[in-house]
């Protein structure tokens, strides 16, 4: 499978509509971001210099480097599918590769822009990463006659500006929360291969491994930096745990078909993601969230349902919807706010720059 050049792909204007899906700026869809190139050119790496060459060295290995190119698989292992498990499975993929796709353009405008010969080599080496995970998702959904438009993505997505720590943090969380998803797929049809409804899901091990070392380059220069990790930094820690967990739980919660085909409920399997995800950010955050606690899991399911509420009146539409949609917008952020406000958990484990997964 051919990786994808997000600076030389085509652009079609007659836009399907996965395209067409992958290029609006919901609430919940993942979105395109740049950063300040200057900032990024002047990361010093120097304390976690060690560290950071053995990971240089992974990504030089790219044990993945033929894992994309042999996973592929004919029309004949691909089921019919029910129209609603078709629907939530292909909202899943598209938002995956645009999601994907989104870190390729990142990690190559940073390279492009930077001449920090390490900040260079490691977005060269992320980006060809993710162009390789955009490009087999998008070969799913070439299977179901729907691939998004990557090029068209690439010009026409509206780009979001993050200050360099902001995108460490979120960064960090969407690689290791990824990581947490597909291993936790990939170990559910591992125990029950009679549900694997898809030979896409037999490359998530191999992926999963990609998203984890990703998240460790982000470890590593926050370590690098350790005032990224104090004083009212922390605050900023903890609203990133909390919208990257609050944003998986709610949208998790729109496809039910496609976690019940998996055998999971929404409910449970994001809190053994939010667990394996908690368990791993301990290397370099400085606290948790108290995901164990009751209160959580009922405020998370208030948003989702005012989440629901708000999806149903857009739908019907009228000047009246839209003002309760309003009160719905300010109930949402009350509660946002209330699970922001629950004492979190200080991690007193002792860092380590480097943990090992389980595969």
């Amino acid at each position: 499978m051919n990786a994808i050049d997000p600076n030389n792909a085509a652009v079609d204007k007659t836009t399907n509509s996965s395209t067409q899906k992958a290029h609006q700026d919901a609430l919940l869809s993942p979105r395109f971001y740049t950063t300040d190139f200057d900032a990024m050119d002047k990361l010093d790496l120097s304390s976690i210099r060690a560290e950071w060459d053995e990971l240089m060295a992974e990504f030089k290995e790219d044990a993945n480097k033929d894992h994309f190119k042999e996973m592929t698989y004919s029309a004949d292992e691909v089921q019919d599918l029910p129209a609603p498990l078709m629907k939530e499975f292909t909202d899943f993929l598209i938002s995956s590769v645009t999601s994907e796709f989104s870190g390729c353009v990142l990690y190559a405008d940073i390279k492009k822009a930077v001449t920090n010969k390490d900040i260079q080599n490691v977005m060269g080496y992320m980006s060809r990463d993710e162009s390789r995970h955009a490009g087999f998702i998008n070969e799913a959904l070439k299977g179901f006659g729907i691939p998004v438009d990557l090029g068209f993505l690439r010009k026409e997505k509206n780009y979001t500006f993050f200050r360099p720590k902001f995108i460490f943090y979120a960064t960090y969380l969407s690689e290791k929360i990824g990581y947490a998803r597909y291993i936790t797929i990939y170990r559910q049809f591992e125990r029950h291969p009679e549900l694997r409804f898809h030979p896409i899901f037999k490359a998530f091990q191999q992926w999963c491994k990609d998203e984890f070392r990703h998240g460790e380059v982000f470890a590593l220069i926050m370590r690098a930096d350790p005032k990224l990790l104090r004083g009212h930094n922390k605050l900023w820690i903890r609203f990133f745990l909390l919208a990257v967990f609050a944003t998986m739980y709610v949208r998790d919660h729109t496809r039910p078909e496609m976690h019940a085909a998996m055998g999971f409920h929404p409910s449970e399997y994001d809190q053994q993601v939010f667990r394996i995800t908690t368990e791993i950010s301990r290397q370099v955050f400085p606290l948790m969230l108290d995901i164990e606690n009751p209160r959580f899991g009922k405020l998370l399911d208030r948003l989702r349902r005012i989440s629901e509420a708000s999806t149903e009146l857009k739908v019907r539409g009228g000047l009246l919807n839209a003002f309760k949609r309003g009160g719905l917008s300010v109930a949402g952020a009350t509660t946002f706010a209330q699970l922001y406000l629950m004492p979190t958990i200080p991690n007193e484990l002792p860092a380590d720059l480097r943990v090992q997964p389980a595969w």
